[in-house]
């Protein structure tokens, strides 16, 4: 069966699935893994992935394999799609994409909650707004949101910090608009591409990158794109006034919540820890290992570089600073709890993504949309398909992590030895994807609507607008670094 019909039967039943019935995106992508698992041959699974793993093995030893071994591995993978159901094949790619990213999401869920309700987040911003000054309040919106959007989900950043940044516009009485922008520009591009959250995460994962590696270069391209949303924040900002549209009693509360004492908090060090300390452990041990450094040295980094390691040691710090701002043990294991079915549910939905890829993989879409393109071709062109088909998806079902990650499961199958740059572009190009065109479908609309007070056009020329600039400004910042820094 054609690979591309059998790609656009699985696209189908996952948007149908979501926008016109309603269902969970983790019963969606379930029920797309199956029914595509189920109609695709089981020849056609086989040669899939007898291609995929000798294309593997050619990388890794950097020679080719004689004709005994492919046909040893045909054999293999033959008998394994013949002796295998579907669901097996399904249940199989889902434990493994489990074992990669799932204790990572529970961990990075746990932190994040910590830092919301122990106040640390709040200290963080303070603390930025405390350097920059009021005047440059907007600056350090961006500056804590940039930071924070590592470890805290979005939706989660933005209902801490529209409060605070409410307060302020009460004591600047100007740049409402600006302070909501340089919330929405430092906080949403980390939530796409720096791990520990779960779509870089899963795309890194997916495509065999080192997570520090991943770390970094979204922390590169993050900063550019960062600066792109918060110059159009600026611009439009000149140009747009948005009312403050709070009643008096709102007010009142938002002038306790300015007025509340900063001695309350945690302190900024024991805030800023738990973010900071596994990106050193997790960047640094990437870094140490390619160096020249004692073998000593290497391995308590490897240990404490692990992606599980850094962010336990994180969990612990940050469910510490919790427990001593916390009254009681039972308002600690509320917060634990509460943190740990928002993991749940995301990482079935990655998990679920991950079975949905690995089946789209098995159909042998790679190898075949290689062959329609042609093997001359520069694979630089990757790179803007990856945005554009990241893209669409994310117009049509709202959610940036279940874009990115179907949009792997596309396109991944080129980072197996057809690149000609390191893959952690194309882990970055599908990031930038998954930012433009927000709208009417996509929960975090309506947060950022009805928590700032802003109606949908308003919103559309801000958040929408604001995201998609950032969008476009990655992908052609990670083609220009394709380009010139290859990494290969």
């Amino acid at each position: 069966m054609d690979p591309f019909l059998l790609l656009l039967i699985g696209l189908a039943t996952v948007l149908t699935g979501i926008l016109w019935l309603r269902l969970h995106p983790f019963i969606a992508l379930f029920v797309a893994a199956l029914l595509i698992s189920g109609i695709t041959p089981d020849t056609q699974v086989a040669n899939a992935l007898a291609e995929k793993t000798i294309s593997e093995r050619v990388k890794q030893t950097g020679a080719n394999l004689t004709k005994i071994e492919q046909a040893e591995i045909r054999n293999a993978k033959t008998d394994y799609a013949k002796s295998t159901a579907p669901i097996q094949r399904i249940t199989r790619e889902f434990g493994i994409t489990f074992g990669k990213i799932g204790l990572v999401i529970a961990l990075a869920c746990l932190i994040g909650r910590c830092l919301l309700a122990s106040g640390a987040a709040d200290r963080i911003v303070r603390a930025a707004l405390s350097v920059v000054g009021e005047r440059g309040a907007p600056v350090a919106f961006l500056g804590s949101g940039f930071a924070l959007g590592i470890p805290v989900f979005f939706d989660s950043l933005f209902l801490l910090a529209i409060p605070l940044a409410k307060a302020m516009w009460l004591k600047l009485r100007k740049n409402y608009l600006l302070l909501i922008v340089a919330i929405i520009a430092g906080g949403s591009m980390t939530h796409s591409l720096v791990p520990p959250t779960p779509g870089p995460l899963y795309v890194a994962s997916a495509l065999g990158i080192n997570i520090g590696t991943m770390i970094l270069a979204g922390l590169v391209v993050g900063l550019f794109t960062a600066s792109a949303g918060y110059l159009y924040g600026a611009w439009l900002n000149r140009r747009m006034d948005i009312p403050f549209r709070e009643t008096p009693d709102a007010i009142k509360k938002l002038e306790s919540l300015s007025a509340k004492d900063t001695a309350e908090l945690p302190s900024l060090f024991a805030s800023l820890l738990p973010i900071v300390l596994p990106v050193l452990l997790i960047a640094g041990g990437t870094l140490i290992a390619q160096t020249e450094a004692s073998v000593d040295l290497k391995n308590i980094f490897k240990l404490l570089g692990d992606k599980n390691i850094a962010l336990a040691i994180a969990a612990g710090l940050a469910l510490f600073t919790l427990a001593h701002h916390l009254k009681n043990k039972k308002e600690l294991a509320e917060q634990m709890q509460s943190a740990l079915q928002e993991a749940g549910l995301i990482i079935l939905i990655c998990c679920a993504g991950g079975a949905f890829g690995a089946i789209l993989l098995q159909t042998g879409i790679g190898p075949h949309l290689q062959s329609k393109v042609g093997e001359g071709t520069n694979s630089l062109w990757l790179l803007p398909l990856a945005f554009l088909v990241t893209t669409v998806i994310r117009a049509a079902q709202g959610s940036a992590t279940v874009a990115m990650i179907t949009a792997v499961g596309i396109v991944g199958s080129f980072a197996v030895g057809n690149l000609d740059y390191h893959p952690v572009y194309l882990a970055l190009a599908i990031g930038c994807g998954s930012k433009p065109l927000p709208w009417m479908n996509d929960s975090g609309f309506w947060v950022i609507s009805k928590m700032s007070g802003m109606t949908e056009k308003e919103t559309l020329l801000t958040f929408t607008a604001t995201l998609s600039i950032m969008g476009v400004v990655g992908i052609v910042v990670t083609m220009i670094g394709a380009k010139l820094f290859p990494m290969v």
